[in-house]
């Protein structure tokens, strides 16, 4: 929608929900662009439910996995990250230890050794990239969103300060890996 608006010279501007459409519905004057708006926006109104749809879906069977209950004690994990991090995982004896979680989502640093040189670089990101993404953005959601002060926000929050957000934000997700793993073996819930 916004790439056939620019092409008529009209920029709707940022956003996605009711203000956006009413800005597009602006536009629907210029000529020729108001029939073409009009079928995009009637498609953008199907995806939107039915994407609504699938988030109700996913709700009722995260309410039924006691797995997806138990991540979900965690301040900034949802349904999705719950659900994905269950799947992934799938049975928690995989691992040995639960640092290796993180490991398993290419959340730890990319190592180069050879002869004389020795370099860290930036996380190696193997495994399920979707989770790992998840992961980020509950990590992010700690960070930014949660109102609450507990020991893991506090310990990123310190890496913020010495390291930067973005670091910290990476670090945040491997050890909420680890602690999700960790949680999904014993069957204990979050303390904060």
């Amino acid at each position: 929608i916004r790439g056939l608006c620019a092409t008529f010279g009209y920029r709707p501007g940022a956003g996605q929900g009711k203000a956006f459409l009413q800005r597009i519905k602006q536009a629907a004057h210029i000529p020729g662009l108001g029939d073409a708006i009009a079928s995009l926006l009637s498609v953008r109104a199907e995806l939107v439910e039915q994407i609504k749809e699938m988030d109700r879906r996913l709700r009722v069977i995260a309410s039924q996995s006691q797995a997806c209950e138990i991540l979900m004690t965690i301040p900034g994990v949802g349904v999705q990250t719950s659900a994905a991090f269950a799947a992934a995982v799938d049975e928690a004896g995989r691992f040995r230890q639960s640092r290796n979680a993180g490991a398993y989502f290419g959340l730890v640093p990319r190592r180069h050794q050879s002869g004389e040189l020795d370099w860290t670089g930036r996380i190696t990101k193997q495994g399920d990239g979707t989770v790992r993404k998840l992961l980020y953005e509950a990590a992010n959601s700690i960070l930014t969103r949660s109102r609450e002060t507990f020991a893991l926000k506090t310990w990123a929050l310190n890496i913020a300060k010495r390291r930067g957000l973005k670091k910290a934000r990476v670090a945040l997700a491997r050890r909420l890996a680890v602690i999700m793993h960790a949680m999904l073996r014993d069957g204990t819930l979050f303390q904060a």
